[in-house]
């Protein structure tokens, strides 16, 4: 037996991994996520399906549920594969399935996925980090688990560019906390439904972001390299701005 934790990408079922889909087209059963685009399930037509998928406020099954799941389907089936959107490992809950499957002595392979913390920014032509703008990143969390005893996430990075992920509900308290450190003309792009037909784009600064239209799926971008993607856009062809 097997499990594959699988890293499905940022939405566009194109730039899903070649290792990801030849572990997919072999699996007896696979365990998905919301936000793994369902196109991407074609290449496991034989499989059974298992969807798992959590949002805020509304989740199908928790976590633990998940880790039951994985377990009995290996220890049924040859060959399972647990597809999550992104990476499993950026705040896609993955080691917590990884140390369950393994202390039931279960072999996982790890398929890393291309996470929508750059690889959203990359494909609208928003660098993270530019020669002379920016030479660092944080990646955090926009919503921390409640339950937690102490709050890890304190907003005072030092970083050039802050990307938040899952920062959507709570973006007023996380800019106002941010604006504590940084000056509240710092600029500020959301990218919503990242990769996917419907993407969106929106332009503000950490003030007055919070006043715009926002919907979830959404990424969090700020710092001085959203300057430098408004330079980007004006250049762009009118396709491909």
């Amino acid at each position: 037996m097997v499990v594959y934790l699988v890293g499905a990408g940022p939405g566009d079922p194109d730039l899903i991994t070649l290792k990801a889909i030849k572990a997919l087209e072999k699996a007896d059963v696979v365990v998905y996520d919301r936000l793994a685009n369902e196109e991407i399930l074609k290449y496991a037509s034989g499989a059974e399906m298992i969807y798992v998928g959590k949002r805020a406020g509304k989740h199908s099954k928790k976590q633990e549920e998940i880790n039951q799941i994985l377990l009995k389907q290996a220890k049924k089936h040859d060959i399972v594969v647990r597809l999550k959107g992104g990476d499993p490992f950026v705040f896609g809950r993955g080691g917590e399935e990884l140390l369950s499957l393994l202390e039931e002595k279960i072999h996982v392979e790890l398929i890393p996925g291309v996470t929508s913390a750059i690889g959203v920014p990359t494909t609208v032509g928003l660098p993270v980090t530019h020669r002379g703008v920016a030479t660092s990143f944080t990646v955090v969390t926009g919503h921390e688990d409640p339950t937690k005893k102490e709050k890890q996430v304190q907003w005072n990075y030092n970083a050039d560019t802050i990307i938040i992920l899952m920062g959507v509900d709570r973006l007023k308290n996380n800019t106002q906390e941010i604006m504590k450190y940084k000056d509240p003309e710092t600029p500020v792009c959301v990218i919503e439904n990242g990769t996917k037909p419907d993407e969106r784009i929106v332009l503000g600064t950490l003030e007055n972001i919070t006043e715009k239209n926002i919907n979830p799926p959404a990424l969090v971008i700020i710092g001085p390299v959203v300057d430098l993607f408004k330079d980007i856009q004006k250049n762009m062809p009118e396709d491909q701005a």
